[in-house]
């Protein structure tokens, strides 16, 4: 079991958030539909952040090799996060044999995420 996390000031990423380029380099288009259904964008931004970054620590890269916009950190029909791979990101994963869990926690400052990477049961 590998382990990543991450925090980040939510008031940061609605900053960054402004700029058009920031948001197609770091969201995937399922992502940005899911901001447009919230109440407060913001805070699920930052923690999908959080969350990309808890990714690239589980999975001992860093941010390398892939774009944080194969990540997509979505939610199920209750709510919970849960993480959807595409291009060099889920090759990544793929050849690892690894699935994840996620989790995120924020407050009106902060937003955090826990990624948990585990071997595939085969």
């Amino acid at each position: 079991m590998l382990v990543g996390i991450d925090m980040i000031e939510i008031e940061r990423i609605k900053r960054c958030s402004a700029k058009p380029r920031f948001m197609e380099r770091v969201f995937s288009e399922k992502e940005l539909a899911l901001f447009l259904s919230k109440k407060n964008p913001t805070e699920s931004m930052a923690g999908n952040w959080a969350a990309k970054e808890a990714f690239s620590k589980a999975v001992g890269t860093g941010v390398r090799d892939f774009s944080l916009c194969e990540i997509s950190i979505l939610r199920d029909k209750l709510g919970a996060p849960y993480i959807e791979l595409e291009g060099k990101a889920k090759e990544l994963a793929d050849r690892l044999g690894l699935d994840f869990s996620v989790s995120i926690t924020h407050t009106h400052e902060l937003a955090s995420a826990v990624v948990i990477a585990f071997k595939r049961k085969e």
